[in-house]
Formats: C-alpha cells, sequence, structure tokens
C-alpha cells in the first residue's frame, strides 16, 4: 500500500509523548499533526494505543546458514515484527561462518525474499571466528554488512582486537566486542557466587567479563576508535564503562532483558532455559544494569536472541546450549520491569530500544520525524498478557520467561509504511 493513515494514537518522540495522527506514504512519514486527512489512505484507528519508531535490535542470532533447525532467516524475521522490531543485526556465528561476501550477500538476498522486517548482516571479526587471522571487511561492507563481530566467541589476542578496530574504522564500521575470557570461566555454566554453590554448578566469575570490557576501553582509548561493547550483566563492567564514558572514550554498550528481569535465583529450579552466556547475575548487578540504562551508561537494549532446538536445553545443566529466544518478548519485559517500574520514561524507553541502536550503526529511522522511514510499532501499554513461548513464531522456544505476567501488547509492526504484523 503506498498510503496509511493512523489516528487518534499517543506517539512517542526523542523528548515528548503527544496526542497525534500520523500520515505514511511511499516508504516515508509524510505527516504528523492534530488532524490529518487523506483521501484513500488505508486507515488504522489507534485510539488508546501508543505510537513508537520500529525497533531496533542490533544482536540477533537467525542462525542462518547453517543451523535452520534453530531458526531461519525467516522464523527469525517473523518473531522479530512479532516483537515489534523493524530492523535487525544478524550475528556472524552461522556455519559458514559469515565472514565473506558471498554469505552476506546471501543473508541479505535472502531477508529481502522474506521482506518482513530489515536485516542487516554483522560480518566476522576475524575468518572463521578463529581469532587468527582478519576477515575482508571492506569486501563484507560492500555487500550490505553493517558491523563486525565475533560474537558467540571473545577475540582473545589483544594485538588482532587492536587491528581489528583500527581496520573496521577504515570501513566506517565499528567491533562489537563478546566480553569473555576463556580461562577464567574455565568451564562455568552460571553466575559465581552463593546459588552456584547451592546449586551445585560451576559459576562463571564477574571478572571473566570485566577484565575483557577494560582491554576494550584501554584499546579503544589509546586508538581514539568505537568500539561497542556486546551483553552487559556485571555490576563492575557498568562501573568501567561509566568512568570511561566520563573521560571521553568512544565506547557504546548493550544489555538485555534478562540481565534486568532477572536474578540468578532462577539458577536453583535447574531449568536450562535460564542458561545464557554471559549468566543471569545477582541482584546487585540487575540494580546496576538498571541504573545504567536511566543515566544512559548503557546506550541501548538488544535481546541476544539465541533460540536452540528443544533437543538442546531439554538435557542436565551443563550439557545444555546458552541462549535465550527473546526478540518476542524484550518489549514487554522493558515496559513492564523498567517503565511501569518507574526506571525510564517512555521517551528513553524509546531511545534505547530505537534511536540509540540506529545511531550506533548508522542505520536509517529510530525516530518519528517527518521524512523518516516509515518504520513504527504500535502497542496498548495498558494490555496484561502472559507470556506463551508455545505461541512464538521463532522456532526457539528457550525462554525463561515462560508463563510470566508483562504488560504492552504488540498491535501493529509497519515497515517502509506497510504493515508486517497485526496482532
Amino acid at each position: 500500500m503506498s498510503k496509511l493513515l493512523i489516528k487518534n494514537g499517543t506517539a512517542v518522540f526523542p523528548d515528548k509523548t503527544e496526542h497525534c495522527d500520523l500520515l505514511l506514504e511511499n516508504g516515508k512519514i509524510k505527516e504528523i499533526g492534530a488532524s490529518v486527512e487523506c483521501a484513500g489512505a488505508k486507515v488504522i484507528d489507534a485510539a488508546g494505543l501508543h505510537i513508537f519508531p520500529g525497533l531496533i535490535d542490533i544482536h540477533v542470532h537467525l542462525r542462518e546458514p547453517g543451523f535452520e533447525y534453530k531458526e531461519d532467516i525467516a522464523s527469525g524475521s517473523a518473531a522479530a515484527v512479532a516483537g515489534g522490531f523493524t530492523q535487525i543485526c544478524c550475528m556472524p556465528n552461522t556455519d559458514p561462518v559469515c565472514d565473506n561476501a558471498a554469505v552476506v550477500g546471501y543473508i541479505v538476498a535472502r531477508a529481502k525474499e522474506v521482506g518482513l522486517c530489515k536485516v542487516h548482516p554483522i560480518g566476522a571479526i576475524t575468518k572463521g571466528e578463529k581469532g587468527e587471522s582478519l576477515a575482508e571487511m571492506g569486501k563484507m561492507k560492500d555487500a550490505g554488512a553493517v558491523a563486525v563481530s565475533d560474537d558467540g566467541r571473545p577475540v582473545s589476542d589483544a594485538r588482532m582486537m587492536r587491528l581489528a578496530m583500527e581496520y573496521a574504522s577504515d570501513f566506517g564500521m565499528i567491533c562489537l566486542s563478546h566480553c569473555e575470557d576463556k580461562s577464567l570461566v574455565d568451564g562455568g555454566v552460571v553466575n559465581e557466587g552463593y546459588n552456584s554453590t547451592l546449586a551445585g554448578l560451576k559459576g562463571i566469575p564477574r571478572a571473566a567479563e570485566e577484565v575483557m570490557i577494560a582491554r576494550e576501553i584501554i584499546l579503544a582509548e589509546t586508538l581514539g576508535k568505537h568500539v561497542h561493547i556486546c551483553h552487559v550483566s556485571t555490576k563492575g563492567g557498568v562501573q568501567l564503562l561509566r568512568e570511561a564514558k566520563a573521560r571521553g572514550v568512544a565506547v557504546t554498550a548493550e544489555t538485555c532483558p534478562h540481565y534486568f528481569a532477572l536474578t540468578d535465583d532462577v539458577i536453583l529450579g535447574y531449568d536450562a532455559n535460564t542458561k545464557v552466556n554471559p549468566p543471569i547475575r545477582e541482584a546487585e548487578d540487575v540494580a546496576a544494569i538498571k541504573e545504567g540504562l536511566k543515566d544512559g551508561t548503557l546506550d541501548c537494549i538488544v535481546t541476544d536472541h539465541a533460540p536452540h532446538h528443544r533437543d538442546e536445553k531439554s538435557v542436565e545443566y551443563n550439557l545444555a546450549a546458552f541462549g535465550i529466544s527473546g526478540i518476542e518478548t524484550s518489549f514487554s519485559l522493558a515496559y513492564t520491569e523498567l517503565v511501569k517500574g518507574g526506571v525510564l520514561t517512555l521517551e528513553r524507553l524509546a531511545k534505547r530500544m530505537s534511536g540509540a541502536p540506529a545511531k550506533i550503526l548508522g542505520l536509517a529511522g529510530g525516530v518519528l520525524a517527518v521524512g523518516a522511514p516509515a518504520d513504527l510499532m504500535i502497542a496498548d501499554l495498558g494490555e496484561k498478557y502472559t507470556i506463551d513461548s508455545g505461541k512464538f513464531r521463532s522456532k526457539g522456544k528457550n525462554t525463561p520467561f515462560d508463563g510470566r505476567e508483562v504488560y504492552g501488547r504488540v498491535k501493529y509492526t509497519i515497515v517502509d509504511g506497510n504493515i508486517k504484523f497485526e496482532a
């Protein structure tokens, strides 16, 4: 459709929330006003609903190519629009690894064929994610990659990471760092603390994450390059980032709903759906993550959507795969925990889930404004519902939030002025 008119909604702008109408035409927001009319336009009556810029997730795992039994671009895109996401960036730990222009090009072409949300590939930092030699970043950028990361694995060699930051910046890209010192992880599966002792499960110390965050900050400061820190989970990590930003270091960072909506008390049930990397931490970490989101130390909320086949989770805890299928629950959890919880305003939630991710990777969109891409999400913030993983569009049903009551139901997801999801 070429024209779509959204009437009577409450729009969330960067600096205010306002009752208004929006006219979408030819893939752009054409008009925003108190009483907009347009002959021949399809009309959505958004009375009682809130209109957000389309959500943007810069950290998802779509699994294709190679692991389509866990997820594929079609199912992952369907899950994304059901969760209110209009743009997603997929990590390169596929098979083959997304470390060359051919795989990047395949993902771009397949996503366009599916035609739901916008999918931006993230290329690997090193060939095969082996940490031994740099991937061909320039060719991947030309094919459609928007950033580079070895997510799923750390770049353990500091010299290699230095070269990656320098090389990536030459092509206008940044490195997204999976911060994990494998020698300190040492086979751990949950947060190291009181509950890991009670459960008899080997713990992962906070230091395994924090020493790598510190390294990336030092490299970024030394080189004058921008680095982005993935899935921050610890109090110490937040403090390192806060101090670095105060010094003017070009560092940005993200966190995920499971790091502000759960504590490691959940591991005592031995439910492998609580197993994620980095692990769910303690109450003091949760408080620090919330404060980091409030003051902007943590720039954005991502899902780290990591779908797995049920057989990979229906095993004993030590053998289960790490990861949570989170793209369909992210907005509701964030709204419930952060806005209703008094941590963020609606405007700041939109910034953390849309505006900031767009800015970090230089993506078009992320804001409601005339001339901006017509990417929107419309939600009923008053609707309370129970998360039911059995109804996920994702192939991955692995969530620790199954049965949890939340507020904020996504009603419409609109991409380039076209309705891609309607509840």
